[in-house]
């Protein structure tokens, strides 16, 4: 039974949604195991592009169980939209089971998400204001609701009143907003629950029997592994884990029971939001890279910072996530520059470090030293066997494989499902 981890390398952003989506004709169920739909998956296929936010990217195939997993938050409104796009499309939902221990994310949330974000001025993490911090804070904090309390009116009603008081007193007291009323968020909460109500399931426990029968499962990660809190660039950073150590609280699989933890990387970096980016291009080549490869963030559109591959956060990420192999996308966003640079080490007050700093402040002033690789100048869509690539690009990518420390197994050449160059076998 191979189970796989899908992960951010970076920052997010590196098309794992992709990679799921080629996974998943191999596989028979795919979990999606941490964030909400402040995260963002785009897959192209025969039917046409298709941004999901909540939905595992395993939907589009039939005979794949698609898990939105217990890690994950859910906006039942965002999702039931997300849903009806994906049936007027003509892609079936009956593959689709949400976890009954997935908390709720609430209408106090948002507000709470941009009063927040407003009041911390110069501290601001540039949120997405779809209100995941403040649902991650309630789970913590014992205060969440969950799916399964959609199920049971008495219980949600009485859950509802104890939590919205506890909101409503913060709200009102240290923000000075108005409450929200209790009928209107009951009923409200009640009626998307009994739209949802028969996909909600006690989903470790169909996880559990598709690792026993031998099933192949594809984790989906979130986001990347420099927005975890732990390891990534905190304070600016998600609210749940996106590591491969994620993947198991957030699927109800084993840590045992994974065996192959597949990292992806694009061949250059981004990242939406504020926060320390070393290897960022504040010129003419950063713009082109944006440009070229249309940088925009799938949940909120707003553009994408860019910059060159920054082999520390590549190493560490690996190191971090146990990678066994790696997915290299959009690199023919490359094929017209002359030459592409590689971070291989950063520049701290005079110190080489080859590991990021734990300290953001020192990480802002960390100075990347780049290798020059030349670039090959000219189109490689067209490619599908490792041979088949320049010689220039075929360097670039086994010295990443050098400077990451794992080989690069799958390489994305364009958007579309069958522009892809398998290196070995993943499944």
């Amino acid at each position: 039974m191979p189970a796989i981890v899908v992960v951010g390398g970076q920052w997010g952003d590196e098309g794992k949604g992709r990679i799921v989506d080629h996974l998943a004709k191999q596989a028979q169920v795919v979990v999606r195991y941490s964030g909400g739909n402040n995260a963002g998956h785009t897959v192209i296929n025969d039917g046409g592009t298709f941004d999901l936010h909540l939905v595992p990217a395993g939907i589009f195939y039939p005979s794949v169980r698609s898990v939105i997993g217990n890690g994950v938050v859910v906006d039942p409104e965002s999702l039931l939209q997300e849903m009806q796009m994906l049936e007027d499309r003509g892609v079936s939902l009956e593959g689709l089971v949400i976890s009954d221990r997935a908390h709720l994310v609430m209408p106090y949330h948002k507000t709470l998400d941009r009063l927040q974000e407003q009041s911390w001025g110069d501290w601001s993490i540039g949120s997405t204001m779809r209100g995941i911090g403040p649902a991650y804070t309630d789970k913590a904090a014992r205060l969440g609701i969950r799916m399964a309390e959609l199920l049971d009116e008495e219980a949600f009603r009485d859950r509802l009143a104890f939590v919205l008081a506890e909101k409503n007193r913060l709200l009102t007291q240290m923000y000075g907003e108005a409450p929200l009323d209790f009928e209107e968020v009951f009923s409200r909460y009640w009626s998307l629950g009994q739209r949802l109500a028969r996909y909600i399931k006690p989903t470790e426990r169909l996880v559990q029997e598709a690792a026993a029968a031998q099933r192949t499962i594809v984790l989906e990660g979130a986001q990347g592994t420099l927005l975890d809190p732990d390891y990534g660039t905190y304070p600016y950073v998600t609210s749940s884990h996106p590591t491969a150590g994620g993947a198991a609280t957030g699927s109800g699989l084993a840590p045992t029971q994974i065996d192959r933890v597949m990292g992806v990387f694009k061949a250059y970096c981004t990242r939406v939001g504020d926060g320390p980016l070393p290897t960022e291009l504040h010129n003419e080549i950063g713009e082109r890279l944006r440009t070229l490869a249309h940088e925009y963030g799938v949940t909120t559109g707003r553009p994408r910072r860019c910059g060159w591959f920054d082999g520390v956060i590549g190493r560490y990420s690996v190191q971090i996530n146990g990678m066994t192999a790696v997915a290299l996308t959009r690199l023919d966003i490359l094929d017209t520059f002359s030459e592409i640079g590689i971070g291989v080490a950063y520049e701290l007050d005079g110190q080489r470090l080859d590991y990021p700093p734990s300290n953001v402040a020192e990480m802002e002033r960390c100075r990347p030293i780049y290798e020059t690789a030349p670039g090959w100048l000219t189109p490689i869509t067209a490619c599908r066997r490792f041979e088949d690539l320049p010689p220039a690009a075929q360097q670039y990518v086994t010295r990443l494989e050098q400077v990451l420390g794992c080989p690069v197994a799958l390489i994305s050449v364009g958007p579309q499902r069958e522009e892809i160059i398998v290196r070995q076998a993943v499944l």
